[in-house]
């Protein structure tokens, strides 16, 4: 267990759609033919034609919707043309975005989503909540990535947005995909009923050797540097311990069905130093303390060479469970003995089924989803553990969400300014524990 890797890591699936022009995902993912429940096409939009938007918007072309993607936004010309080749070579008859509605700009967000009925919101996550304002104004259902915001302001527009979208009963799911996974859903069941009794701690972990890098290229601005290079500026990722440990984050705050009062840790730059990496970290230690007194332990990194482990635990008064991405789902009681073991063969894709079960609930006109709060608190929980391990200070639930300190920039053009800029060596300032401030 120590060791379980996860194998339905997002971005290990995303690596995979490189393999689409050989069919074999069209195969693996294949849409049953058949009635869709209405007699109107789903007009789509995709915002963020990166690998994850890419990916997001086949795996909606999947579902047995009557679905047409008629849009698409994205910043960068060369991130468009390689999503809409590769989505139009395998799904021609569901693909209809000519030159016109597909649009590059800060501002292409609006005038895709004006043209469809459900966007998928795919961008760097520091956009958003500006880019789920926009959807639930405009009336649009959505399926968002994770995380939903960086920042405490962004975290209370997306709030804010949520509680319009509910008035409005429009469908919102939220890429926390452990949410649509059998294995998590039948576990949670369980847990929830008392077949462990009361959650008293846990331990929830993604560690890995770290993603992708994008080095500086000659003449581009420190804009487009950054927005090349967003996983490393916390104004567009985050840092690893939102962008990607929110999922486990997420899941301890599922588990316990609440969220913490208060969170202390450490964290560092120990092995990610050079100025390719931006401001963020490469580990997080951090203590979740929910009102009833429980602590769950919660602790990302991405060092090259060391053990990886994605995967939650959890102890309660009657047993314990563990939890991972590769479909494992086991309880045990108090004595050891094993009470429950989801069977890890024949589970659908998680990454599917998110929106498998959004389009058939707007194909039949439910309104089922609302993801959004959330996703919304689980991600200000993983904020408060960057807020936490930057300022060596213990974190507290409302001073983390009424916080001021919006990272995004004061204004949005290419020869823009983002707030944090390198020194004469190329270097950015790094968050030094006793002496940054956080809020």
């Amino acid at each position: 267990m120590k060791n379980e890797k996860n194998h339905e890591h997002r971005r290990d699936f995303l690596k995979a759609t490189a393999l689409l022009t050989g069919g074999v995902l069209l195969n693996q993912f294949a849409f049953a033919a058949g009635p869709s429940g209405v007699n109107d096409t789903i007009k789509i939009a995709l915002i963020g034609c990166g690998d994850r938007g890419t990916g997001a918007a086949f795996q909606a072309l999947s579902t047995n919707a009557n679905i047409k993607l008629v849009a698409m936004a994205d910043a960068f010309q060369d991130r468009m043309d390689q999503s809409h080749k590769l989505l139009l070579e395998k799904f021609k008859e569901k693909v209809d975005v000519p030159a016109d509605r597909r649009f590059i700009g800060f501002d292409a967000y609006q005038k895709a989503i004006a043209l469809a009925d459900v966007v998928l919101l795919a961008t760097p996550p520091g956009f958003r909540p500006m880019h789920f304002e926009e959807a639930v104004d405009k009336g649009k259902h959505v399926f968002m990535e994770k995380p939903v915001a960086v920042d405490a302001p962004g975290i209370r527009r997306v709030l804010a947005a949520a509680e319009i979208a509910k008035k409005k009963k429009l469908n919102v799911v939220v890429g926390l995909q452990r949410r649509y996974q059998a294995s998590y859903r039948e576990a949670m069941k369980r847990i929830h009923d008392g077949a462990i009794g009361d959650i008293v701690g846990g331990q929830v972990y993604w560690n890995s050797g770290g993603v992708w890098v994008k080095k500086r290229l000659p003449k581009q601005t420190e804009m487009e540097y950054q927005m090349r290079n967003w996983y490393y500026f916390n104004w567009l990722c985050g840092d690893h311990i939102v962008e990607q440990h929110v999922h486990n984050i997420d899941v301890a705050n599922w588990v316990k069905n609440a969220y913490p009062v208060s969170i202390q840790g450490t964290g560092s730059r120990a092995w990610r130093t050079g100025a390719d990496y931006g401001e963020i970290y490469d580990n997080h230690a951090v203590e979740l303390t929910y009102a009833d007194g429980a602590v769950i332990y919660s602790q990302c990194r991405h060092f090259e060479g060391a053990d990886n482990r994605v995967d939650e635990t959890f102890h309660g008064t009657k047993g314990r469970t563990y939890l991972s991405g590769s479909h494992k789902g086991i309880l045990w009681d108090a004595s050891g003995k094993e009470i429950f073991n989801h069977p890890t063969k024949g589970n659908a894709n998680p990454y599917q089924t998110e929106h498998d079960e959004l389009f058939a609930a707007i194909s039949k006109g439910e309104y089922k989803f609302s993801d959004a709060e959330r996703g919304a608190k689980s991600c200000l929980t993983a904020i408060m553990g960057r807020y936490a391990t930057y300022s060596g200070q213990t974190i507290k639930w409302d001073e983390a969400l009424n916080a001021n300190n919006s990272l995004f920039p004061e204004k949005l053009a290419w020869d823009a300014k983002p707030k944090l800029l390198p020194n004469e060596n190329g270097l950015y300032e790094i968050p030094t524990p006793g002496k940054t401030k956080v809020i």
